[in-house]
């Protein structure tokens, strides 16, 4: 998940085709619904949710040491993910790291990159991956503060969505490549997917007194010529 941590392709990264989860997977328990019509939900999760201590206390600590150097008092972090439901089913669309194991086709991992430096990426615990995973599970949805967000109700970019995760520049997750103004990472993926495939940004944003670190790095990329 997020972390204080941007796109192009590398040595330490490579594209799949989306998979489908196996059954009776333990260690997910929240699978995508695909009954309430088709579209996209954008799910504001705070970072660290459903007891990951590491990645909370590492959120805690960058978020001080943001909000001093910046002079503000300190936001909640958000990470994001997607429900998307088209026609043929259900989809989650997250980006995480570190990559858990190397059946990433269990999980529909379609991109991988690397963490912190490109020559790091060859080791798993330094690799992000992004999941299209149909009939996919959030274990931390029920922490997503208002739940699931409707973002739209078109089932063409829906699919469109869905199509490009696969293109998704798999840059540097912690660093800034390309001028954007903060790093890339998770957030970085899904505001990146969201606006490449039409859905309307202007009124999307993280809860109120919180902040989704990566996002404004997605959008500039997304908008580069």
């Amino acid at each position: 998940m997020l972390s204080p941590q941007v796109p192009s392709r590398g040595p330490a990264t490579r594209s799949r085709q989306p998979g489908h989860p196996p059954p009776g997977r333990a260690a997910y328990d929240r699978r995508v619904d695909a009954s309430s019509g088709f579209g996209v939900d954008l799910c504001w999760i705070p970072l660290g949710a459903g007891g990951n201590g590491y990645v909370r206390l590492n959120g805690r600590l960058y978020e001080a040491a943001k909000a001093r150097a910046e002079r503000r008092r300190p936001l909640a972090l958000y990470h994001t993910a997607l429900i998307v439901r088209v026609p043929a089913g259900g989809y989650l669309v997250e980006c995480a790291w570190p990559s858990p194991d190397a059946n990433g086709v269990a999980r529909g991992v379609v991109v991988e990159g690397p963490v912190f430096a490109r020559g790091l990426g060859r080791f798993r615990p330094f690799r992000y991956e992004v999941r299209c995973w149909r009939d996919g599970v959030i274990p931390d949805l029920d922490e997503a503060v208002g739940g699931p967000q409707s973002v739209g109700r078109d089932a063409a970019r829906a699919q469109r969505l869905l199509e490009l995760a696969s293109a998704v520049p798999a840059f540097t997750w912690g660093r800034d490549e390309n001028g954007a103004g903060e790093m890339w990472n998770s957030n970085s993926v899904i505001s990146w997917l969201l606006d490449r495939a039409g859905f309307p940004m202007g009124d999307l944003g993280p809860p109120a007194g919180g902040r989704a670190p990566g996002w404004r790095a997605g959008l500039v990329v997304a908008g580069a010529p």
